[in-house]
């Protein structure tokens, strides 16, 4: 049972199977977030992110269709990566007796603290299909040399 009726406006008047997880009141849905704010009546979504490793580098694929590379903007600063992103659309019809101006906005941004042994002066980033691909090359680390026995002559 609702206790208040959706608009579908910018800001929704919430139900109270919104905040509450199978009518209970123990633990708030809204505290099991996933990124989506769709269950608050946005349809905002922060992109998905893929981060893999192999010997030679640290690898970062963000899903994020839609978007040139010129909509991107990415940062290092104190060992930590941002990646952030701002796209904003204007349409502009005008008619006999009439004008309509319709405005878009579009951002995100998503920061990860890099690995002490990443090399963040030579990251690589491409986008290509609506995939922004990172690429970030491992230190090599010089290993102490194995304790060694000297036998006395």
């Amino acid at each position: 049972m609702s206790l208040v009726k959706r608009n579908g406006s910018l800001f929704p008047k919430l139900l109270l199977n919104d905040f509450f997880d199978n009518n209970t009141l123990d633990i708030p849905a809204m505290f099991d977030f996933d990124g989506n704010f769709s269950r608050f009546g946005l349809s905002a979504k922060i992109p998905s992110v893929n981060i893999t490793e192999n010997n030679e580098n640290y690898s970062i694929q963000l899903a994020a269709p839609g978007l040139e590379k010129k909509d991107f903007k990415i940062e290092v600063e104190n060992d930590m990566l941002t990646i952030s992103s701002q796209k904003e659309q204007q349409t502009d019809e005008e008619k006999d007796n009439y004008r309509r101006r319709e405005f878009s906005y579009q951002s995100f941004s998503r920061s990860f603290q890099l690995p002490e042994n990443s090399q963040t002066d030579k990251i690589e980033a491409q986008y290509q299909d609506g995939i922004l691909k990172l690429t970030l090359p491992k230190k090599e680390i010089t290993l102490p040399a194995p304790k060694k026995e000297i036998a006395i002559a």
